[in-house]
């Protein structure tokens, strides 16, 4: 009798501390979210090389200090329906879905939510917990921020090489100029590095690189007013 109830004492101790911990871990990224509407965030990323001691470079910038340009080649690039999703893109993810059923290579389909919700509270490894685990945050960040607010924060910590984190740093770092007179031709060639900002070199694009940003350049001519709810202006 004596025995059991240290036992019992102690299942309970532990079976509080999961909860809390469960508790803590649903209400972070909420919280955190808030701060952010208010507060430039840093990444999982740049924490990681600040635990290292690593450098790194990011300048934050007003959504109004980054060129349009950007704006459009990036959502052009990364999410063509920003405007018109709640986070995730059901139908393009759909699409993914049928490509693995099929035994095709997956192509990807993160909206820019889902990019900015693994960047604020994920880790970088591909896995399918991971990509799980996006949705509903980045569902979560689409209902409580706008849309500008959550491009701008995605422009301040997206990662264009190493250590290079943001708009304003990239386009220091590559092409000796601020973010806000950025051409059409450079924001094409940042937007099209994003899925391997470590291999694409933005100031010196080799040929592969150079199609996609040309590519890049012809489709945000054509692509309407898909930019709507993020620039003030045509």
């Amino acid at each position: 009798m004596s025995e059991s109830r240290p036992r019992k004492s102690l299942a309970r101790r532990i079976l509080r501390f999961v909860l809390i911990s469960c508790l803590l871990l649903i209400l972070t990224p909420p919280l955190l979210t808030l701060v952010y509407a208010v507060v430039p965030p840093v990444s999982t990323l740049m924490v990681g090389r600040y635990a290292q001691g690593l450098w790194v470079d990011r300048q934050w910038r007003s959504l109004d200090e980054i060129s349009p340009s950007l704006v459009r080649a990036v959502i052009t690039s990364e999410d063509s329906a920003f405007c018109s999703h709640k986070g995730v893109d059901w139908d393009a993810l759909q699409s993914q879905i049928n490509r693995l059923n099929a035994g095709k290579d997956v192509r990807g389909a993160s909206t820019i939510s889902m990019q900015l919700a693994k960047n604020l509270f994920l880790w970088g490894d591909r896995s399918f917990i991971r990509k799980a685990l996006e949705l509903p945050l980045a569902m979560m960040l689409d209902l409580m921020l706008t849309k500008r607010r959550i491009m701008e924060l995605y422009l301040n910590i997206a990662e264009w090489g190493e250590g290079i984190f943001g708009a304003e740093a990239a386009a220091q770092a590559w092409f000796g100029k601020p973010a806000a007179k950025l051409t059409q031709a450079e924001a094409s060639r940042l937007a099209t590095a994003l899925p391997n900002p470590f291999l694409r070199n933005p100031a010196k694009p080799g040929r592969g690189h150079a199609r996609l940003a040309r590519t890049n350049e012809s489709r945000v001519a054509q692509a309407g007013n898909i930019f709507s709810c993020v620039l003030r202006r045509p």
